[in-house]
């Protein structure tokens, strides 16, 4: 009797708890970050997303990614990630950079789920984690098959 007492107790607090698919999808994000970063801290101010406030169409979306970075051996940027908190996938790019690439810069084009904040991230070669985000307003989704 106490057996079938908690399965009560646990799946009426299951059916009680808002679950929707944004709480989902930040979920995802939150994994998708810890990933990638192995619970680095996050720094400001040496990454720079330039990405239009309102796009058409959520298929097509230009991003540009600059880092601030002297990219000499001794400092570098590694990688340039693009992170976003609604889409299906959290990670929507990775972008291997290293000493040779002359500037710390990418320029892509990216579909968007509806509305949402996406992020760039840049690890240079002594490890650290730098951001910046943006919001994008979207009128008409992508993304909206699910594999």
């Amino acid at each position: 009797m106490a057996a079938r007492r908690e399965f009560l107790a646990s799946a009426t607090a299951l059916l009680a708890a808002p679950w929707t698919p944004a709480r989902a999808a930040q979920g995802d994000f939150d994994a998708a970050l810890r990933a990638l970063t192995f619970g680095a801290p996050l720094g400001d101010g040496r990454v720079q997303l330039r990405t239009p406030r309102l796009a058409d169409n959520g298929l097509s979306v230009p991003l540009e990614v600059r880092v601030d970075s002297q990219m000499t051996p001794a400092e570098h940027v590694l990688r340039i990630a693009l992170l976003s908190d609604r889409n299906p996938r959290a990670l929507i790019a990775s972008f291997g950079i290293g000493p040779f690439a002359g500037r710390a810069m990418v320029t892509t084009r990216v579909r968007l789920s509806g509305s949402q904040r996406v992020w760039a991230l840049a690890q240079l070669s002594d490890g650290s984690w730098w951001q910046d985000s943006a919001e994008v307003e979207v009128t008409e989704s992508a993304c909206l098959d699910t594999p």
